[in-house]
């Protein structure tokens, strides 16, 4: 491989770049195939963090059941009636939490479902009020109606979630109690934010919020297939006008 070539291939494995967005994004002319830079990742010709996650098996029938309250509010499945294009839409977000070691400290992560754009409040503490607290002060920032809904999961800290749809005038779902895959772009995020820094063993309490800043901003400028190689932030701000950008 051309010298000029490897550092390049270099520099986008320091930025977390899969073999699959490096050749999707095209931003420079490389002289091997899709398959040839995944079989060099593979033998550790670069140094990489990691390949793209695998998802984990769980056995027939199991049920998630840490730190659920029951069924809060209505059904994911009623926002396919209330949003015939929900898939096709943007403005949807998905919320969920992420502790750290021994459930000491917390991070609470929406992410917009058409951009991808994974925002992470420092909630510190994963409590009702607190996570009240975080979310109403973000969603202030937007225009009323800038987004239209929020599927949470069941944890007890998102029990206050009338108070959020009262506010800012949003309609709220729930998956299913014991199954995070209903809110899958969600889940996987948040595996990737443990990549990033957010690993289980860290106490999260005392996270401060410019680390948090430079978490998201490095994860959505990172192209994504799905995104037609185009990064989080860059299909976000296409949905953003000159208007609405007065607000931020």
């Amino acid at each position: 491989m051309p010298t000029d070539e490897a550092t390049y291939i270099k520099a986008k494995v320091a930025q977390d770049r899969t073999p699959d967005t490096i050749m999707g994004r095209a931003e420079q002319p490389l002289s091997c195939s899709m398959r040839t830079l995944y079989r060099l990742f593979e033998r550790g010709t670069f140094d990489v963090r990691t390949l793209p996650m695998k998802g984990k098996r769980r056995p027939n029938g199991y049920i998630e059941r840490r730190g659920k309250a029951g069924q809060l509010g209505q059904s994911i499945h009623q926002r396919a009636i209330d949003f015939p294009n929900f898939n096709r839409k943007f403005s949807h977000l998905e919320a969920d939490t992420v502790q750290g070691k021994g459930h000491q400290g917390a991070v609470m992560t929406l992410v917009e479902r058409t951009s991808k754009v994974e925002v992470i409040l420092n909630v510190h503490s994963k409590t009702d009020t607190s996570v009240t607290q975080h979310l109403q002060e973000w969603l202030a920032k937007f225009p009323l109606h800038f987004f239209k809904s929020i599927t949470f999961d069941n944890g007890k800290e998102c029990a206050d979630w009338r108070a959020i749809a009262n506010q800012f005038d949003l309609q709220t779902y729930f998956a299913e109690v014991g199954a995070p895959n209903q809110r899958g772009l969600n889940e996987n995020n948040n595996g990737l934010l443990r990549r990033d820094g957010l690993h289980k063993g860290r106490d999260l309490r005392h996270l401060v919020d410019e680390e948090v800043a430079q978490i998201m901003s490095y994860r959505n400028n990172i192209p994504r297939k799905s995104l037609g190689y185009q990064t989080p932030y860059e299909v976000f701000m296409k949905y953003v006008t000159d208007e609405q950008l007065l607000f931020f």
